[in-house]
């Protein structure tokens, strides 16, 4: 299977600035190198309300953080896993991504903000993700 050319391009470009490869680095610095990719998510849309829920899991709680559009009625809802592959990413991470997803297809995104690996192990985040849907 090939790589998706726009997953090719944000790898080259990567290697192109001389980053390291993910797989050398240990979680805190992938962690600390997946902020700075805020950026590149470019400007945020307008919302009407950003707010942020507390959600029992498990021996813990996690982060929801709910994006609501502008305008009325009833609108669907989007949960919005990021991605990290369970180990990197945050919801601050990926706060314009859902702000911009909830401005253009006018729906509530509800943004998990699942316990990483490896301080918390597999399939800990899965089973945060799964608790959320399911309760």
């Amino acid at each position: 299977m090939t790589l998706d050319p726009k997953a090719k391009a944000f790898l080259d470009m990567g290697a192109a600035a001389g980053d390291p490869p993910m797989s050398t680095l240990t979680p805190e610095q992938n962690r600390e190198r997946t902020a700075g990719l805020k950026a590149l998510s470019g400007e945020p849309k307008p919302v009407a309300k950003v707010e942020s829920r507390m959600i029992p899991v498990e021996r813990a709680e996690i982060e929801l953080r709910i994006y609501t559009p502008e305008g009325s009625g009833s609108f669907p809802l989007l949960v919005y896993f990021h991605g990290g592959g369970w180990v990197i990413g945050d919801v601050e991470t990926v706060d314009t991504v859902c702000r911009n997803i909830a401005h253009e297809s006018e729906c509530v995104v509800a943004s998990v903000n699942y316990r990483l690996s490896p301080e918390h192990k597999f399939p800990v985040p899965v089973e945060d993700c799964y608790t959320l849907c399911s309760g």
